[in-house]
């Protein structure tokens, strides 16, 4: 199976890799830092290969492909397996949607802490995010949205660090609140990858992430929609990276 770095560490923006198969412009590694869309909800990396000549290409898209991650580039290359390449990942484009993406888990832990809202759906951009809660039994849903977002604010100023490690699956899965997804579990591994904001949030989760909080900045809403009696929608961006924010 290939090695997924950004679970190990989700600042990594280079990286070598070992070629393993090449089928056109799909090329396979032992080891990425690219995470591949739509998994998580968060669209794909991009950015380059660098190849044993020292030419580059580009990575357009990067995708699930069973147990395995194919970095699709522009245009087919000459590679084989056992070649070596560098990745280096458009890391502002990276950088944003972890900054989103831990936005995300604070805005679902409130609406999860006050109403026993699940997320119904969601996707994540280098620009913006989106998602969708279960907020059926809410009368005023637009307001519990505004106001959760509020409160997330307040959450993300505290500068809170974010930590990543791995339980092993039955354990993990006795937490209370660590499955937020509306009808999913997480897939039948022996370990999860979990993702928690202590005192605020706790789930299992494979995607990048920032180190702290602070990193986020604030959120800011663009619009809510009613999508349905399950299907309450915000749609939302970040304001900048507050100055002396860590970065790497």
């Amino acid at each position: 199976m290939v090695r997924l770095l950004y679970q190990e560490d989700s600042y990594v923006k280079e990286f070598e890799a070992t070629v393993t198969r090449v089928d056109q412009n799909k090329i396979y590694l032992d080891a990425t830092a690219f995470h591949p869309g739509p998994s998580g909800g968060l669209d794909a990396d991009t950015g380059l290969l660098v190849l044993p000549s020292g030419s580059t290409v580009r990575v357009v898209n990067v995708i699930e492909d069973g147990d395995d991650v194919a970095h699709i580039t522009e245009a087919p290359v000459q590679l084989s397996p056992g070649d070596k390449v560098k990745g280096v990942l458009d890391w502002e484009r990276r950088y944003s949607m972890m900054r989103l993406h831990t936005a995300s888990h604070v805005l679902a832990a409130v609406l999860y802490n006050k109403y026993g809202a699940k997320i119904t759906g969601g996707h994540i951009k280098p620009d913006e995010a989106q998602d969708d809660f279960d907020l059926s039994g809410v009368e005023n849903w637009r307001q519990a949205i505004l106001t959760a977002v509020d409160e997330a604010n307040n959450v993300l100023s505290r500068c809170i660090d974010v930590k990543v490690y791995w339980l092993e699956r039955d354990r993990a899965l006795q937490i209370p609140g660590i499955v937020k997804l509306a009808g999913r579990l997480p897939p039948a591994v022996d370990k999860l990858r979990i993702v928690e904001i202590p005192g605020v949030d706790i789930q299992a989760d494979g995607a990048p992430h920032v180190k702290n909080t602070c990193e986020v900045g604030h959120i800011e809403v663009v619009s809510v929609e009613n999508r349905g009696k399950t299907r309450k929608r915000v749609y939302y961006r970040l304001s900048q990276v507050p100055a002396g924010a860590r970065t790497a």
